[in-house]
């Protein structure tokens, strides 16, 4: 058990709602040579596993309920997940490209941490996988958990780590690092970790850096900036230069960054990397990492005695995740008579990754063998290798044809497949039979390696002869080729958009069916909303990809499929459209839904139900409020035309974000239609923080956008107003705005006011926020 993990503090009293790990510092793995299995052991991973692929939008935990990773000692911690106490849960590190790169299986317990992975009292990296390594975890390596096989969170490990240690002048340090493209530099903060610091005027147990110019704690004061060239500069002045040489001599400078950061500042998704720290195992009898260990030995290995001769067949190895590609084989004969403390040794070295036999000759007459197969790679061999004893094999291999013949309209290709591994199929195409007197193949027979197209009407007649000699039945497989395709379906491109009688239907081209075949034309078909066939299907030309369906009755809804034609006949029916409801005499259009943003002055928005019947008709819009007293009602201008206006006013709770529907009516010839339109307010999105001591409040916070006023509130988002701030451009290269309300002596709250809620002009909110006590 390494002293830097025994001693480690839990994650739960380094947090505090607060920053998240850095990756960073070098990575010291070790090498110990050669390491693996033998030939013949199961293998050491399952393929399935390895394979699996990280999911595109991996859903990040929602507190209390999180995932934190710290990369550099490979370890992860998982919080929450009360309601799963006594469940077991499945925990994955995936790599894009390589699939899972490290697994472990672990029991929820109750408390605040529900169990911890490579890390003193919890599990070890492969617990109840198989999966035994302990993964190199990397920034974009992405960690889930799973119950029952459901994901109930991912995250992705952050690219933000320091690079180099804290560096002292004076009473300044500075702490550098990286900060990936994908990292949030608003979501990111810097900590020295050193336990003295609690006996000095810090007054605890670390120093924090957060984004933005030097601001003042106990202490000291510090600042995070970031470079265009993704680097960040974490700066620290200290009070007095025996608290700064303290600080500077800790070890424990991180970088946290976190993915998500929730109305209440809990960081969601946490990366914690930890300069100089080391990987690999956290305590003792757990896996070592994948620079570590020997490649996986092969699997399903056979030995079979052929004349004079060893046939030695298995199922090719797979690499570990993160381990060097496998290069070959070894495979090694060890003769059983020993001669002066020496036994014969006669084997062969393999260059092909691939290979999945091979045949030792030139062994001696009437002796016995033990054979050994491991598999080779940059970081050695498979070892320990366990021999394998020759069997006499007497079972006969099958052959499986696969398409098991048939008529087919265009070429095919057969694959043949044996039973038994290491099989050699061979086949003919006179129907002679394959395998000849000796149980070797006839003359004239074909030695199968890859599948066979097959382009013509034809008859196969195969066999296989396995590594003992063993020949299986003959097996016949007939094909005829017509060589008469007919085009694959068609898919329409989108919705059918509605008209007057009509709907207007677009497809792709297909695949026409083979090579110099063009499509001749396209069929396309009605139908009703019970499924009925509506009138006669229409035909359009062969480069025609599109078609107004006319003849269809209005106020009622179509579905409709296309076949596409060639010189030897129609396509599958495609898949059915989406439904469309079309138009009648009369049409009410309320437009396209609209977003439109807020502004710090009422926007002007328009309606626009041009699209509605024009002669002879009136028009009417109403918006559709939830009452008399909806705080997002408006006044429409212009309500009996067809484009309306009104004004989109500067935002004041209790106003909200919600979409405002708006309802027009057209009537004509004595028949109204309605339709409706929705314009959803898009706010400006902020974050602040809170912090309060005796005669000292302040409020830090962004948008994403500049120019508004915030409004800060206690009791509730239409409490008391405590002050207001302006959103100013933030400093490059940072995008968006932010604010800062402080008050200072009188003008700050006599007691922390516990919450606070923001309140944007441009609309955004956020609340209830936790103001910390500095």
């Amino acid at each position: 058990m390494r002293e830097h993990l025994a001693q480690a503090p839990r994650i739960s009293e380094v947090l505090m709602k607060s920053p998240q790990h850095e990756p960073g510092g070098p990575r010291f793995r070790a090498s110990y040579g050669r390491a693996g299995t033998i030939a013949g052991v199961s293998a050491l991973l399952c393929a399935t596993s390895l394979m699996a692929i990280p999911s595109a939008n991996a859903a990040v935990p929602n507190f209390p309920d999180n995932l934190v990773v710290f990369p550099d000692r490979d370890f992860i911690t998982i919080e929450g997940y009360q309601d799963r106490v006594g469940q077991t849960a499945l925990v994955e590190v995936t790599r894009k490209g390589a699939g899972v790169i490290g697994s472990a299986k672990g029991v929820v317990t109750a408390g605040d941490v529900a169990f911890e992975i490579n890390h003193p009292g919890g599990y070890c990296w492969g617990a109840g996988t198989g999966l035994n390594v302990t993964p190199d975890i990397q920034p974009g390596d992405v960690v889930s958990i799973k119950f029952n096989g459901a994901e109930a969170g991912a995250t992705t490990v952050q690219d933000a780590y320091v690079t180099e240690h804290s560096s002292l002048s004076g009473t300044t340090l500075t702490v550098k690092g990286h900060a990936g493209a994908g990292v949030n530099p608003a979501q990111m903060e810097q900590r020295i970790v050193e336990p003295a610091l609690k006996d000095t005027s810090v007054g605890r147990r670390d120093v924090r850096a957060v984004p933005g110019p030097l601001t003042a704690e106990d202490g000291y004061s510090s600042s995070l900036t970031f470079g265009t060239d993704g680097t960040f500069t974490a700066t620290y002045e200290f009070n007095d230069a025996a608290t700064a040489e303290i600080a500077a001599a800790a070890s424990g400078e991180r970088a946290m960054a976190w993915e998500v950061e929730d109305a209440d500042a809990n960081r969601q998704g946490l990366t914690i990397a930890e300069f100089g720290e080391l990987g690999g195992p956290g305590m003792g009898g757990c896996p070592n990492g994948p620079l570590q260990s020997g490649p996986a030995g092969p699997t399903n290995v056979k030995v079979a005695t052929v004349g004079g001769d060893l046939k030695v067949n298995w199922t090719p190895a797979q690499a570990v995740p993160g381990t060097p590609a496998i290069t070959g084989y070894r495979v090694t004969a060890v003769g059983h008579t020993v001669t002066g403390r020496e036994q014969a040794e006669s084997g062969v070295r393999i260059s092909d990754p691939k290979a999945a036999g091979t045949a030792i000759k030139g062994l001696t007459s009437g002796e016995e063998y033990d054979v050994y197969v491991v598999s080779v790679s940059s970081a050695g061999e498979t070892f320990p290798a366990v021999p394998f004893i020759p069997e006499t094999d007497t079972t006969l291999p099958t052959v499986t044809a696969s398409p098991n013949g048939g008529t087919f309209p265009t070429a095919q290709e057969l694959t043949l497949t044996a039973s038994e591994q290491g099989s050699d199929i061979y086949y003919t195409l006179d129907g002679s039979d394959p395998v000849g007197s000796g149980s070797v193949a006839s003359e004239g027979a074909i030695l199968y390696k890859d599948p066979v197209p097959v382009t013509a009407t034809s008859k196969f007649t195969y066999a296989a002869i396995d590594p003992s000699g063993n020949v299986s039945d003959k097996g016949t497989v007939e094909f005829t080729i017509t060589n008469d395709p007919v085009p694959a379906a068609p898919a329409f491109t989108g919705a059918p958009v509605a008209g007057k009688g009509t709907a207007t239907v677009s497809w792709t081209a297909p695949n026409p069916g083979a090579e110099g075949l063009t499509i001749t034309g396209y069929t396309v078909q009605a139908y009703t909303a019970d499924g009925a066939a509506f009138g006669s299907a229409k035909k359009v030309a062969g480069d025609v990809t599109s078609l107004v369906y006319d003849g269809l009755a209005g106020d009622t809804q179509y579905r409709f499929t296309v076949r596409a034609g060639n010189s030897n006949g129609d396509s599958p029916e495609s898949a059915m459209s989406d439904p469309v409801t079309v138009q009648g005499d009369v049409v009410a259009s309320a437009g396209p839904d609209q977003n439109v943003a807020r502004r710090t002055t009422a926007t002007s928005v328009t309606l626009d139900g041009t699209g509605s019947t024009s002669a002879g008709a009136t028009y009417q819009w109403r918006q559709v409020q939830a009452g008399p007293t909806d705080p997002d009602g408006v006044t429409l201008t212009g309500s009996t035309t067809l484009q309306p206006t009104f004004n989109l006013p500067v935002f004041k709770y209790p106003m909200t974000n919600k979409p405002l529907t708006f309802e027009l009516a057209v009537t004509a010839g004595g028949v109204t239609k309605t339709d409706v339109v929705t314009v959803t307010p898009v706010p400006d999105r902020v974050t602040a923080t809170g912090q309060w001591k005796s005669r000292d409040f302040r409020v830090n916070g962004t948008s994403s956008a500049v120019g508004g006023t915030v409004t800060v509130r206690v009791g509730g988002p239409g409490g008391t107003i405590i002050g207001t701030a302006p959103v100013t451009a933030a400093a490059a290269p940072e995008t968006g705005g932010v604010f800062t309300l402080r008050l200072r002596d009188g003008g700050a709250p006599a007691t922390n006011p516990g919450n606070i809620w923001i309140e944007s002009t441009l609309g955004g909110t956020a609340g209830p926020i936790t103001v910390a006590n500095k």
